[in-house]
């Protein structure tokens, strides 16, 4: 998926509206920025009229003259410990809520992308944005508006003081400022492609370890540890590479900038050397250049050494407004309504769907009419679209042509939150959150007491296996659920749209995945569910739908067979295959 690329300017245009909240304290920051750099640019004023004073008669030197500057400096540094400390501290926590921020914009974001945006982005390269990209994020905020404030204002100062004092030695020493500006922005340039490649990298060695230690079941069992290892090795040698390449270019950077350090000492020396013979700048002036021109050094030094952290910065900057510009694609239209107790008729007039990411079609022109409260199974080949079907009602994806109808109103006439509030989904696949079996049933409505919690899990038909659970319902899960065998995982699933208790209730082959005896357990809980509300079922095991009001054959061609078990079987047709090559196999 092509992803899309900043300019410099625009991504500090967008980075500035995280500043605003934090303007006041962006402003103290530059305040306290000045007066450290106040106490740096004095210095040497105070170090030239000492040494000019002495060489032109040193019994004008005194000590309330000495003391009298030793003060001045002393108060001048108190000032900077007091501003250092603001920046040191309320600086950088400036910095880590704008980090906070747009993590916080980020995650919100994510929330609201479609199917197809996290079909087609690892997760591991989404962590990775959202985590540590982020982290420089902290520095460079804080840092970036400082530094440059710092090192445009010891620039100007500097050139302005200096000028005063020997303009043609000044202009000789500043002129190689713009071409040091010139060659540092043409290897930036270099620099920032670089830290964009390894982040991608980093992303790509998160995807690869999230992906093999998630599927370490499935390694053992075929015994390729060494295969993932070699993959794994293959990436992590891929960012060595990327890194070589990095501190070569941060190499190049920092040599080219050495040079014009000495090229700028040279100037003084020389040009300096050639006007006190002449007689043009006294001594203690040229004390005054050497010393202001190590600040203006030990500054583009500074600037050197931040520009790694700012690229890092911008870098991670680049990668969450690629989050933030990424297409919301399911979103409430114009005057959508909260949906309220719905009896639950769906209807699918004229739909066609294409997957917008590879562009495969899968229904065209369906027509479709769901009664309420009726229980309806779809069965059929694999790819013929019941569980596409099943994820166009909650509007996961949107419909390519026609519309759906809910109670005689398209549904995106309804706000997303309230649409899918009113429906419940029960799949093969089931997730559940790292936590206790209490946190992941009462997910289904937030808020809820452990009295409906457990009321849910007994109409579930799991309550007497979690009592069984070492803690109860306050056992740690696992991840994804991992303590938890399939049956168990599936009930508390069901147990948690039991606590939702919405009006409409989608089956996505609920219980192909479990043995006989659980299978039977989920299905009397199932039947528990449905009853009394408007029940999509997929099934591939056509013996748990023989119940069903209606039984749909969806295939390519789209619905080819409709009637109920025993009309279908009379028919002779698909159904009737289906039915009996799976009881072929009993």
């Amino acid at each position: 998926m092509m992803e899309k690329t900043y300019t410099t300017r625009e991504l500090g245009k967008r980075f500035l509206y995280y500043f605003r909240p934090y303007r006041r304290t962006l402003l103290l920051d530059l305040l306290c920025a000045a007066l450290t750099t106040l106490c740096e640019i004095v210095l040497p004023l105070l170090i030239r009229q000492i040494t000019n004073t002495a060489l032109e008669d040193v019994a004008l030197l005194s000590r309330r003259m000495i003391l009298g500057f030793a003060g001045v400096y002393f108060m001048l540094r108190i000032v900077d410990a007091v501003a250092n400390y603001y920046m040191a501290n309320i600086g950088h926590v400036m910095g880590a809520k704008i980090e906070t921020d747009m993590r916080r914009d980020a995650y919100a974001h994510l929330q609201q992308l479609s199917n197809t945006y996290f079909n087609n982005t690892k997760v591991g390269q989404i962590m990775g944005r959202i985590t540590n990209d982020l982290f420089d994020v902290t520095e460079f905020a804080h840092h970036c508006p400082e530094e440059f404030f710092i090192a445009g204002l010891k620039m100007l100062i500097s050139f302005v003081i200096l000028a005063g004092i020997h303009l043609p030695l000044t202009l000789i020493v500043f002129l190689f400022v713009p071409l040091m500006t010139i060659v540092c922005m043409k290897i930036n340039r270099y620099v920032k492609s670089a830290f964009a490649r390894q982040r991608n990298q980093i992303g790509e060695l998160n995807a690869r370890i999230e992906d093999s230690l998630l599927g370490q079941k499935v390694v053992k069992a075929f015994a390729n540890e060494e295969m993932e290892q070699a993959r794994f090795e293959e990436g992590n040698q891929e960012f060595l590479e990327i890194k070589k390449m990095t501190y070569h270019i941060m190499g190049y950077f920092s040599t080219s900038t050495r040079i014009f350090d000495g090229l700028m000492y040279l100037a003084v020396m020389v040009g300096g050397g050639f006007f006190l013979m002449d007689g043009k700048i006294l001594p203690g002036d040229m004390v005054a250049y050497v010393l202001y021109v190590t600040t203006l050094l030990a500054t583009i030094r500074r600037i050197i050494e931040f520009t790694e952290q700012f690229q890092r910065g911008m870098t991670g900057i680049e990668r969450f407004l690629q989050i933030m510009d990424a297409d919301i694609e399911i979103f409430d239209e114009p005057g959508a309504v909260a949906l309220e107790n719905p009896s639950g008729e769906i209807v699918f007039c004229q739909v066609s769907f294409t997957y917008p990411d590879d562009h495969n079609q899968v229904f065209h022109n369906l027509n479709l009419t769901i009664h309420a409260g009726e229980k309806v199974a779809i069965v059929g080949p694999s790819g013929g679209g019941k569980t596409t079907l099943c994820n166009l009602i909650p509007r996961f994806y949107d419909v390519t042509q026609g519309d759906i109808f809910l109670d005689g109103r398209n549904i995106r006439s309804f706000t997303l939150k309230s649409l899918r509030r009113n429906i419940g989904v029960v799949q093969q696949d089931v997730y559940l959150f790292s936590g206790t079996v209490y946190e992941n049933i009462a997910y289904g409505r937030p808020g809820a007491s452990r009295q409906e919690v457990m009321e849910a899990a007994k109409r579930a038909g799991a309550d007497g296996f979690i009592k069984e659970l070492k803690d109860g319902y306050d056992t740690y899960v696992g991840e994804r659920g991992v303590k938890l065998s399939g049956g168990q995982k599936q009930r508390i699933s069901i147990a948690r749209v039991f606590l939702k208790n919405p009006p409409i209730i989608l089956l996505d082959e609920a219980t192909s995945a479990l043995d006989n005896e659980s299978e039977y357990a989920v299905a009397r809980s199932l039947d528990e569910l449905a009853r009394g509300r408007t029940t999509l079922t997929i099934a591939h095991r056509l013996s748990s739908i023989r119940n069903a009001d209606r039984i749909l054959v969806l295939t390519e061609d789209g619905i080819v067979e409709e009637g109920n078990h025993e009309s279908l079987m009379e028919q002779k047709g698909l159904y009737y295959h289906f039915y009996e090559m799976a009881d072929t196999w009993k």
